[in-house]
């Protein structure tokens, strides 16, 4: 097996293991009388602020935030239903589907740093009210956890620094750039999951299971025991519970990779557990039981850290949008996890493929009036405007009729999923 697909498949036992995650904290938000009167406290806000919007302060969406984007009931629907798409991919596919989210909210005309901060604002909503359950995903390296986060803190103030510095610069250039790094991580992604769809569409299975049933690489890399070998102080043991005698690593190397996945955190305004993983596995040679717990642990700070320091006081995060991609999202988790018990497992492969390239198109497409836009390079505005409406369409037709397969699905199944 080649080290790219390898890698590939370290991505999808991530992004699995983040949708098993969210699927509990919904369910823990859900169920718990408390934690939902919290969220519908912190959603009425939300949904009475377009009347008064243009008294708002910029930080929650009034009339002189980041233009487009102060507070309209239609902001809020549109922020609803992105979140209640990213939440029915997350539940139905078993794999994270916030890979949509700032995508979606670019394409619906909001300023691609102000869906970076309000996406990352997101996520840190979420994590807050689901503390408690990351326990179950797996074993928490506390040793691992902090110099993480003390690298991701590090590498998510120059990541916000980037993305600031670009946009005061130039804010078109500032939508190319989220835009190109978008296009690289989805077109990785996406084909390699087409090409994994391609290859086994003929083995109709009925196992109620989703992309990737392993854990991961388990052996220790040649380039981890290189790592491992380093003795500098302070040392980290880990996995105590997995390898007799347990692993050791220094401190060093794995703030490095905390400051690796907190910069690409902080500029796409995601968890960076896509990151997160291949690098524990492949670099610091933790077991993906440790590195599933951990991670989950360390989204919790930096995307808390990223989302107030670097964006919320800069007045980068758009309160409505936040709370309506919050409460989308949950209800969308619990309905595509429910669906997920009559679907196939082949056909959520082909669907998780079609998510992210959606998604990879979107972005495509759109580069090149935002890079003409920014003087980077020369296109005829008219086939440059022409070419983003063609990937806005693209992307959400397939969105919204995946997300219209999944309701459709469980609204035909209801009675059946009562019972399971």
């Amino acid at each position: 097996m080649s080290k790219v697909k390898e890698i590939y498949k370290l991505l999808i036992a991530e992004s699995q293991a983040q949708a098993k995650w969210e699927i509990e904290v919904s369910q823990a938000v859900l169920k718990d009388r408390k934690r939902l009167a919290a969220v519908i406290l912190m959603f009425l806000p939300a949904l009475l602020l377009p009347s008064a919007s243009a008294a708002l302060p910029t930080i929650l969406g009034g009339k002189h935030a980041y233009a487009p984007a102060f507070s309209t009931l239609e902001i809020l629907e549109i922020s609803v239903f992105v979140g209640l798409c990213a939440g029915l991919i997350t539940g139905c596919i078993g794999a994270g589907g916030g890979f949509v989210i700032t995508p979606a909210l670019m394409s619906a005309g909001i300023q691609g740093i102000l869906a970076v901060g309000t996406d990352m604002f997101h996520i840190f909503s979420k994590a807050i009210m689901g503390t408690v359950v990351h326990k179950k995903l797996g074993n928490v390296s506390v040793g691992l956890t902090i110099a993480f986060v003390i690298g991701s803190i590090l590498g998510a103030t120059c990541g916000g620094y980037i993305n600031r510095a670009i946009y005061y610069a130039n804010p078109v250039m500032s939508d190319a750039f989220i835009s190109l790094v978008y296009v690289f991580l989805l077109g990785f992604l996406g084909f390699y999951a087409l090409k994994d769809y391609l290859n086994l569409r003929e083995v109709a299975t009925t196992e109620k299971t989703h992309l990737f049933d392993g854990n991961g690489a388990e052996t220790t890399t040649k380039l981890a025991l290189k790592v491992q070998s380093i003795k500098l102080p302070p040392m980290i043991h880990f996995d105590e519970n997995i390898v007799p005698g347990g692993r050791c690593v220094s401190a060093w190397p794995v703030c490095g990779v905390g400051f690796i996945v907190g910069l690409v955190c902080a500029i796409m305004g995601v968890g960076g557990g896509f990151l997160a993983f291949p690098l524990h596995v492949y670099v610091l040679g933790v077991s993906s039981f440790t590195t599933v717990g951990t991670n989950i642990f360390q989204i919790i700070f930096t995307a808390g850290y990223a989302s107030i320091t670097q964006y919320a006081v800069y007045g980068f995060v758009f309160y409505t949008l936040a709370m309506g991609l919050l409460v989308g999202s949950l209800a969308g988790i619990q309905i595509g996890a429910l669906v997920t018990k009559v679907v196939r497992g082949y056909t959520i492969r082909g669907l998780y493929a079609t998510a992210i390239l959606a998604g990879f198109v979107n972005r495509l497409f759109a580069l090149p009036e935002k890079l003409s836009d920014a003087g980077v390079i020369s296109v005829d505005k008219m086939v440059a405007s022409a070419l983003n409406l063609i990937g806005i369409v693209i992307f959400f037709i397939i969105i919204g009729s995946f997300a219209g397969w999944v309701l459709l699905t469980f609204a035909r199944n209801f009675r059946l999923l009562k019972e399971v």
